[in-house]
Formats: structure tokens, C-alpha cells, sequence
């Protein structure tokens, strides 16, 4: 009885022991003060909290792994605009409907981006003995003229000078035939009195470009990128004396590029570059602006024969002679520019623009609609019948000669980007191909070269900055 009594005052003590220290703790404390009792209590409190380690940094663990999995997986409920249904009609999926086009965020860049690098381009090793072909004037031939200025239209109340002038959908559809016209083409005045309709050029710049017989052309509008010299040791000495290399830039540009060290020598130029200033830019938008030298080289360099038109983003490094030598005198043509490196249908265009908040949605959709009402079908590579490679062009690069088709082609192009949005991907396939159903009889020798051929010529860098944000809706 006693020894009973004595044990069940030993639990009776224990039992606090357990509930204050554990259940481990408490039991080797049982053993009492012995050596050996000591250092199992020891042993045992290590244990215990080596265990209550264990137990945080496994917890720590899953909830690191658990935040990964919303941060990587969770955000995809916040679906880009996508087209849905075939035909003409488009719909935006309901989540974008909601959202306005500025909410709508750009999905972050993979961290493993497909690689495209450059191919082989068989050029010539030399220009020294170079002779343009006599067959390469053999194309369609045709008086092209341009209007110059516009009067206030008997209709219109409210009147506004524009650069690409009012053209009336009648207008724009006559303006497709390739025969002797005066179309729209920029750098329409508006009637006496009212002021310029931009990209004002100084008399002496516009006296240089007059004299240009072959020349390569780009340009820096809002800051937007470095300036970026053609690689002076693979331009032949013929290119440097007979070629003109023009950079266009507005003023603020220019300044931007001086504070960075690059100031115009006496000849106005930072090494090959002749730098041509631009005043009174036509557009708010950078983008638009920007598609003025893209396009009208025609007009800019009234007698050239040839232009060769290259993104800011790109450093130039072959000679300007073994390009139109190779994509135009070798494959007889009249138009070369390259065809997209990953997308190839206008609709892959319009949901990439969108996805990636490029210009106001409301306005892609009307452009793309307007075009599948006229005849703007899916590309099918299938097709054996099919007119291009892609209907996506690269078109940070192009290569032309000045003829009266190529002209035309040149001038209906910038209009679609006059009329609708500055994206010209988007008008490039639709372009072409009314211009060509309109004019069976005519051909157009455009050729559509490798984007690997394209990388070949250059190096490419990224831009500096967005130049600008979508516009509003277009007005058709």
C-alpha cells in the first residue's frame, strides 16, 4: 500500500512535468538526477527541439511551394483577348469585354525564348564587277502622280488638314487599279491659308535626297531608340560614295543622341548617317509617324531607283549592292521584304497585337473585320495556289525598286495605315492581294525571303522604349 501510495504521487508529479516540458522531456526527467538520467535529459530536450525545427522548415517549405504555384498558375485566369469563331465575325472573349484595354497587362517575357539565328545568303564576293541587268526595267510600266493638296470639301462644316489627306472609300477603291492615276499618298497641304500638314524636311536636306540615286533609309521618332551606325568595313567604298545613308530624326531625338555623344559633323553626319531632322511630325503616334520613310521612300527620294528601308533597331552590316543585287536583280523582282519568323495568318497577328496591348483593341477588330468582309481569307500553307509564303510580313527590313507597281503598292499600304491602325502586319497581306486580284493582267514581282536571311544582314538590338500608346479608333 505504501509503495503504491509513493508511485501514484511520482505520476502525479510527472504528469505537470509532461504538460510543461513534453512528453519526452518529462519522461527522462523520471529517471531522476542520476549521470546518466542527466545526459538523457539532455539528449531528449536536443531531440525535441531538433524536431520542432524540422516541423517550421518542412511548414516554411509547402507554403513557398504553394505561393509558386499562384504566382505561376493562378494569373492565367486573366485570359488575353482572344478571337473566337471563324468567317467575318469576331468576338472577344467576355473577360476582355470587361476589362479596358489599358487594364489588360503585357504576360511576362518566358525566360526561355525560341532562338532564331541567321542563314547562309549566297551574295556575291564582291561588287567590283557588278552590272545591273537590263531585264530588271521590264515591269509594268504606268503614270503615277500624286495629290498635292486638298480643298475644303463641299459637305464638311468642320474642316482639318490631315498629312494623308480626307480619301473617300470610292477613292481608296479606284486608287487599286495600276494604271495612270493621281492618288493619296501623304504630304497633302490643305487649302491657303492653313498650316502645314507636317514632316517638314529643310531645303537643303530635301536638295540632298533629290540627288539620291540608290538609298538606305531609317529613323528615330520621340527618343525611342539608339542610334545604331552601319558597320563601316563591310560597305564598300562605292556604297559610301554613291549610296545615300539617311537617318530622320525629330529634334528631340536629336538632342537625346547628342547627350549621348552623338553630334553631326559639319556634313550633318554621325558616321554613315546623314541625319535629316524632322519638324512638325503628322501624328501624335511615333508608330504612324514612322511609316512616312517606311513607305514613301518614293517620295522622299524622288529620282532614286532603289531604297533599302531598315528598322532603328537594326545595325546595317552588308553592302546596300549585294542586297538589291541579291533580292531583287538575282530573284527579278520589283518588292522584297521577309516573312515573319513564327506567325504566318493575319488572325495569329490580330491576337498577338491584342495580347500584347500593341494598339487599341476596339480599332484591330474593326480593321480585321472590314478586311475579312473583302475578301481577306485564312492562310493556308496547304495551298499549292497560294501568292505568298506568309501573309505576316517582317517588315522591319525591305528592299525596293522604284517602279511605278512597286510605287503604288507603297502608297496603298501607308493609306491602310493612315486609315486604320499603325500596326502595318495587319495591312500588309490585305494590300497585296486586292492590289493583285484587281490587276490580273498586271503583275506585281514581289518576293517574300526567309527571316533567317533577314537576320543575316544585320544585328539586331532591342529598342530603347515603347514610343508611344495605342490610339483611338480609326475613322473608315
Amino acid at each position: 500500500m505504501l509503495l503504491l501510495l509513493e508511485a501514484t504521487v511520482e505520476i502525479e508529479l510527472w504528469l505537470p512535468e509532461m504538460r510543461t516540458r513534453g512528453i519526452i522531456g518529462a519522461l527522462l526527467k523520471s529517471f531522476g538526477p542520476s549521470e546518466h538520467g542527466t545526459r538523457l535529459v539532455r539528449k531528449g530536450r536536443r531531440l525535441g527541439r531538433f524536431v520542432r525545427h524540422k516541423f517550421w522548415l518542412w511548414m516554411f517549405l509547402f507554403a513557398t511551394i504553394f505561393l509558386i504555384y499562384l504566382l505561376l498558375f493562378g494569373l492565367n485566369m486573366h485570359f488575353p483577348a482572344k478571337l473566337e469563331g471563324s468567317g467575318t465575325s469576331i468576338r472577344i472573349s467576355a473577360r476582355q469585354e470587361i476589362l479596358p484595354s489599358h487594364v489588360v497587362g503585357r504576360p511576362p517575357r518566358s525566360k526561355h525564348r525560341k532562338q532564331y539565328l541567321p542563314c547562309e545568303v549566297g551574295f556575291l564576293e564582291s561588287i567590283e564587277y557588278l552590272v545591273e541587268p537590263k531585264e530588271v526595267m521590264n515591269f509594268t510600266q504606268f503614270s503615277l502622280q500624286f495629290i498635292d493638296q486638298e480643298g475644303i470639301p463641299s459637305h464638311s462644316n468642320i474642316y482639318e488638314p490631315r498629312f494623308g489627306g480626307h480619301q473617300t472609300l470610292e477613292e481608296r477603291e479606284q486608287s487599286f487599279f495600276a494604271k495612270n492615276q493621281t492618288l493619296h499618298c501623304g504630304f497633302i497641304k490643305g487649302p491657303p491659308g492653313f498650316s502645314s500638314t507636317g514632316f517638314d524636311i529643310d531645303a537643303k536636306d530635301k536638295a540632298y535626297m533629290n540627288e539620291c540615286k540608290i538609298a538606305v533609309s531609317s529613323c528615330i521618332f520621340g527618343s525611342s531608340d539608339f542610334l545604331r551606325r552601319p558597320t563601316s568595313k563591310k560597305i564598300s567604298e562605292y556604297s559610301k560614295k554613291n549610296v545615300c545613308f539617311v537617318m530622320f530624326v525629330d529634334e528631340q531625338t536629336l538632342g537625346k543622341l547628342s547627350s549621348e555623344g552623338h553630334v553631326p559633323d559639319v556634313t550633318g553626319r554621325i558616321g554613315l548617317w546623314r541625319i535629316v531632322i524632322v519638324k512638325n511630325l503628322p501624328y501624335e503616334d511615333m508608330r504612324r509617324t514612322g511609316k512616312v520613310p517606311k513607305f514613301l521612300s518614293h517620295r522622299l527620294f524622288p529620282h532614286s531607283w532603289y531604297s533599302i528601308w531598315l528598322d532603328s533597331k537594326m545595325r546595317l552590316n552588308t553592302d546596300p549592292m549585294l542586297i538589291i543585287e541579291y533580292f531583287l536583280w538575282r530573284t527579278k523582282s520589283e518588292y522584297a521584304i521577309s516573312n515573319h519568323y513564327e506567325r504566318h495568318c493575319v488572325s495569329e497577328e490580330v491576337l498577338q497585337n491584342k495580347r500584347l496591348d500593341k494598339f487599341n483593341h476596339t480599332a484591330i477588330d474593326e480593321q480585321f473585320a472590314f478586311y475579312q468582309s473583302d475578301g481577306l481569307t485564312k492562310f493556308d500553307p496547304s495551298d499549292p495556289n497560294t501568292p505568298l509564303p506568309s501573309y505576316v510580313p517582317e517588315g522591319s527590313f525591305i528592299v525596293r525598286a522604284h517602279t511605278p507597281i512597286a510605287n503604288l503598292f507603297s502608297c496603298l499600304w501607308f493609306n491602310e495605315v493612315d486609315r486604320f491602325t499603325s500596326r502595318d502586319q495587319l495591312s500588309f497581306a490585305y494590300t497585296y492581294l486586292k492590289l493583285r486580284r484587281m490587276n490580273p493582267d498586271r503583275p506585281f514581282y514581289l518576293s517574300m525571303f526567309k527571316d533567317c536571311e533577314r537576320r543575316a544582314l544585320v544585328k539586331l538590338f532591342r529598342h530603347r522604349e515603347e514610343p508611344s500608346p495605342p490610339g483611338p479608333p480609326p475613322v473608315i
